[in-house]
């Protein structure tokens, strides 16, 4: 498995070259930070412990929280990510430009599989995820990076080519 090269928040040149790397500010790097980590507060995890917060930065400044929500069937808990992002859609909220991620585990965590590709639904492949531990500590990496060779939105043709191509195989 590869490592990645982690930085703390607290380092204010690095915050600043990675802010300016994405067209974020370091106020909404930081935020992303602190609402992500404050986020894990509100958490419903009786079974595993294991505590999330999500936040996303939207195209219009707009920030919007999720924690996990498990379930007694553990299948169907839901990530702190999609949590997030049901709440931003719910709300109306469309274009998102950072996605933050914290736990309280040392190593950072980063988004599961189904999260991955659900993002991928809502951002595009340039977007920064940021991954932060319980120190502070965090990694950052594209949505690409993390979903090499994804499907998305943009990948499906117009509703009309998919039913010409169906309509040549009867």
């Amino acid at each position: 498995m590869p490592s990645y090269k982690t930085y703390s928040i607290q380092d204010e040149s690095h915050l600043a070259e990675v802010a300016s790397k994405y067209g974020l500010t370091e106020d909404q790097v930081q935020t992303l930070h602190d609402r992500s980590v404050a986020a894990k507060s509100t958490a419903y995890c009786p079974y595993s412990k294991f505590r999330v917060g999500a936040t996303i930065l939207s195209n219009a400044g707009q920030f919007t929280d999720g924690a996990n929500v498990e379930n007694a069937s553990y299948g169907v808990g839901t990530c702190a990510e999609r949590v997030a992002f049901a709440k931003a859609v719910q709300e109306g909220i469309r274009g998102f430009s950072a996605v933050g991620v914290a736990a309280d585990i040392e190593p950072t965590v980063s988004p599961c599989g189904a999260c991955r590709q659900f993002i991928r639904e809502f951002c595009t492949v340039e977007t920064p995820i940021f991954m932060f531990n319980v120190k502070g500590d965090y990694v950052v990496l594209t949505l690409e990076e993390l979903l090499p060779i994804s499907f998305g939105p943009d990948v499906l043709p117009p509703p009309e080519v998919l039913e010409a191509n169906l309509a040549q195989l009867k």
